[in-house]
């Protein structure tokens, strides 16, 4: 049974589905991240305001996803029928 549910995407709950589509998203995401940490070498040069840039960009990012996630939970706090 266990064969059936590998065989394909269409026997995946959503929660499967989030729980496979989040590991591997945040994995490469975590993979990009530290990349730029290779840009501190020496065999780099880069201003103040260049890693201001570069930081403010990934926080603006990373505040978009916690707000997106907020969102959702709030709707779903907030529900009434």
């Amino acid at each position: 049974m266990a064969e059936e549910k590998s065989g394909g995407a269409a026997s995946e709950t959503k929660s499967e589905k989030f729980t496979r589509l989040a590991t591997k998203r945040v994995k490469n995401a975590v993979s990009k991240v530290e990349l730029i940490t290779n840009l501190t070498s020496s065999s780099y040069e880069y201003t103040p305001e260049q890693v201001e840039k570069i930081l403010n960009t990934l926080q603006g990012s990373v505040d978009k996803v916690k707000a997106a996630f907020s969102k959702q939970k709030i709707e779903k706090t907030d529900f009434q029928l």
